[in-house]
């Protein structure tokens, strides 16, 4: 029980802070630093998603989370691989990196297209994302995204109001986070980015807007644990 309550209470307490200040969270070690940085600043990443590191924050982000080079880490959704480029080379030389994709057959055309580029950037680069572990997550069908309680931090970035839309369900979503949780070692950290929407009483999950209230967040989390 106590494994149980200890690992809740980390998804609970990041999934509310993700929205919050950044300056209030951990602090990488030097290791951590080096290859973080080194991974922001390399050369294999594009101007035009460099230009997006002011916005986007990932440094700060990750060290927030309490992120460490030597992690084991999933990352869920990751889309084109804006966050991969940086996380898989971070990790490369003492952690793991699951990417967990979309369906292996996705049924929407952005998510074919995420999914195609996302294979694309991984096949030019092998020296780089050779050791990334490709998965995939579609509730309630394809579930199994790394090994039970293998990880250390499950992180997933602006995907959070795809799944409390009324579209995805309410049975996907919870699925989905119960997924995550079940992966997730005792005392891991799940890292939720999104859009905050500040009043719960006008949040619309169908808007198309792809804002979020914690509370929703954090209700979702906790039923998974």
């Amino acid at each position: 029980m106590q494994r149980m309550a200890d690992r809740t209470a980390t998804v609970l307490a990041l999934c509310l802070l993700a929205t919050l200040s950044l300056a209030d969270g951990h602090k990488f070690d030097t290791a951590t630093a080096s290859a973080v940085d080194s991974a922001i600043n390399g050369d294999h990443r594009s101007t035009a998603n460099k230009a997006r590191d002011r916005y986007r924050r990932p440094r700060e982000t990750l060290e927030f989370f309490g992120f460490r080079s030597d992690m084991t880490v999933v990352e869920i959704w990751p889309g084109g691989g804006w966050y991969t480029e940086i996380l898989a080379p971070a990790l490369q030389e003492s952690g793991k990196l699951y990417a967990v994709q979309y369906s292996v057959n996705p049924n929407y055309g952005y998510q074919r297209r995420y999914f195609g580029s996302f294979l694309s950037k991984l096949g030019e680069m092998p020296e780089l994302y050779r050791d990334v572990e490709i998965t995939h997550l579609a509730a309630p069908y394809e579930l199994e995204i790394a090994p039970a309680s293998s990880a250390d931090m499950v992180l997933t970035f602006r995907n959070a109001h795809n799944w409390v839309n009324p579209g995805y369900g309410e049975q996907a979503a919870a699925l989905t986070f119960k997924v995550m949780f079940d992966v997730l070692k005792p005392g891991g950290v799940l890292g939720v980015v999104d859009h905050r929407w500040p009043d719960p009483s006008t949040e619309d999950p169908a808007a198309e807007n792809g804002y979020i209230s914690e509370e929703r967040i954090i209700a979702l989390a906790g039923a998974a644990g």
